[in-house]
């Protein structure tokens, strides 16, 4: 990924991550993003459906968008890997830096519903 493209994903507010059903079917979702070195990290639940695509299916489409979705700039080839936990406690590091008190009640809000156990990091990288 050039430092342009990745700089310009990393510090937006929203990523849209765009993965795929067994039937090729895209399905695209506005994430939160933080930058990782060459790649981008994306904080989300474990048993959402986009982690269970992303499972059979690692190769997706990212890009800018805003809150809803709409996309605010030209999609890009990437691929997505389920972090370990390490990575995603680093995630939420990162997450909660970069979105401020939103952030912070997000993740707790998310902590007191699901656990630490209950979400994962996707390390993100751009594939062109």
């Amino acid at each position: 990924m050039d430092d342009a493209t990745r700089t310009r994903l990393g510090t937006g507010k929203y990523l849209l991550l765009t993965s795929y059903r067994r039937n090729g079917t895209p399905v695209a979702t506005p994430v939160w993003v933080v930058p990782d070195g060459d790649a981008l990290g994306v904080w989300t639940a474990a048993d959402s459906f986009k982690v269970k695509r992303i499972r059979n299916r690692a190769d997706v489409l990212v890009g800018p968008c805003d809150f809803r979705g709409n996309p605010t700039g030209d999609q890009v080839p990437a691929t997505a890997e389920i972090c370990d936990p390490d990575t995603t406690a680093r995630y939420r590091r990162l997450i909660a830096r970069k979105y401020g008190l939103t952030g912070r009640l997000t993740l707790l809000g998310s902590r007191l519903r699901r656990g630490l156990d209950g979400t994962v990091g996707l390390r993100v990288t751009v594939t062109r």
